[in-house]
């Protein structure tokens, strides 16, 4: 293991910093944000800027790595990153952070990228999984950490957002002294609906449902704590414990969905984070362990479709894992700035409750088309499934994670595919 982690931990510390600053932003942004007293409607918006610049960030970073190499471009991201969280900091206006925001995950996804891009590069054939296990590891960590500062500091000052600039700062070191060979060219995907409706019709439309589901939590999750009068540790802690159980949960549901029917196993997970939509719709607990117990449970639920979905496309696919995988990754992308916009408008109509309204409704979607779905097709046979492959939390998954995950012969079959055929390499059995 030592011999494995000595040769990548410089990139693994630039990692960690990154996901570390990613924490602190990600959080301290609707926390500040809710007490200068934003709508709710623009604190969503928040979440809705955020993923146009991180999938765009997934599209476009290739270009810009093939034009002035891997370390120029991480260090513009990280310290585009920097100024950024700093801005904000100056004007204290929702007009402001709203397109910074998308700056921002354009700058994240593109740091990100090129962090994989270079550990990819360090895995063979059999340390691939050991590495992209370790990496996500490290990253769960950091970004639970970063979360978790905002329990020791005072949210309404500066020092939050100088601590997050510094972290993005420290992020550039390691990749900047590292000695390692210029990697291989990134992976990039494009976005063809037609092809991956073809493949797996319950993928595409669970995956946008849970694009709208996660990143209205993601985002709108402390603004929540905030309206029902949880103090900031407890803020803190209603956004993080559901990643740390959604990353357990991946272990269970994984072995179940091998087993089992998958689309039988989103629905059960489904219903699982439903009820935990009910309870918080009706019941609106305001204890604090209450309220961090249901959030456990449906980041557990939340967290864990994800990758039974992609497993399930891949079932499906006589193609490339990784162009499916990174078309069903923009499909989610695009549910993710869809997302934090209804249910930040929901929150200013109805109060907080609006945003488990929101996630309800996808939830319930999910339900209703793979039921249908499950009528319509037999299921894959247990000899013709993919392996199941747990997956990073949240929305900090790219297309070169995708291709981290994948074995050797699948990215060199990524790399040899023109790229306009990009989804339908993955076209294969309409049973879904």
């Amino acid at each position: 293991m030592v011999r494995q982690i000595l040769p990548i931990s410089a990139l693994l510390l630039g990692s960690f910093f990154l996901l570390f600053a990613g924490g602190i932003n990600g959080l301290i942004l609707p926390v500040r944000g809710s007490a200068e007293g934003f709508t709710d409607l623009s604190l969503g918006l928040l979440g809705t800027g955020w993923a146009i610049g991180y999938v765009s960030g997934c599209l476009y970073t290739a270009r810009l790595v093939q034009r002035v190499g891997h370390i120029r471009a991480f260090s513009v991201m990280c310290s585009l990153a920097g100024i950024v969280i700093l801005a904000q900091l100056l004007i204290l206006s929702p007009h402001a952070w709203i397109p910074l925001r998308a700056l921002q995950g354009f700058c994240f996804a593109g740091a990100a990228m090129i962090v994989e891009s270079w550990l990819s590069e360090r895995a063979d054939a059999r340390s691939r999984g050991r590495i992209f296990g370790i990496y996500t590891m490290v990253n769960l960590f950091a970004s639970t950490a970063g979360q978790l500062t905002l329990t020791v500091g005072d949210s309404s000052g500066y020092f939050f957002f100088v601590l997050g600039a510094m972290f993005y700062s420290l992020a550039l070191i390691p990749t900047a002294a590292s000695s390692s060979a210029t990697p291989q060219p990134l992976v990039s995907v494009k976005l063809d609906i037609r092809a991956l409706w073809r493949n797996s019709p319950v993928a595409v439309f669970a995956v946008f449902m849970v694009g709208i589901s996660n990143a209205s939590f993601g985002t709108l999750a402390a603004v929540y704590g905030a309206r029902i009068g949880l103090e900031i540790s407890s803020i803190a802690l209603f956004a993080s414990i559901p990643i740390l159980i959604g990353a357990i949960s991946q272990i269970p549901v994984g072995i179940l969905s091998d087993r089992l029917d998958r689309r039988k196993v989103l629905v059960g997970v489904a219903l699982v984070a439903l009820i935990a939509d009910v309870v918080f719709v009706l019941a609106t607990p305001e204890n604090r362990w209450a309220n961090l117990a249901l959030a456990g449970v449906f980041g557990g639920a939340i967290f864990a479709m994800y990758p039974i979905i992609i497993a399930h496309a891949n079932d499906h696919a006589d193609g490339n894992f990784i162009r499916i995988s990174g078309g069903l990754l923009l499909v989610f992308g695009v549910g993710s700035i869809i997302g934090p916009l209804v249910a930040g408008w929901a929150m200013s109509v109805v109060g907080h409750r609006g945003l488990f309204l929101t996630t309800a409704s996808a939830h319930v979607l999910i339900i209703l088309q793979a039921i249908y779905r499950i009528v319509r097709r037999a299921p894959v046979a247990d000899s013709e499934k993919s392996e199941f492959k747990a997956g990073p939390i949240g929305r900090t998954t790219t297309p070169q994670t995708i291709a981290m995950s994948a074995s050797e012969s699948e990215v060199d079959e990524a790399m040899e595919v023109p790229e306009t055929s990009s989804g339908e390499a993955g076209v294969g059995r309409d049973q879904s």
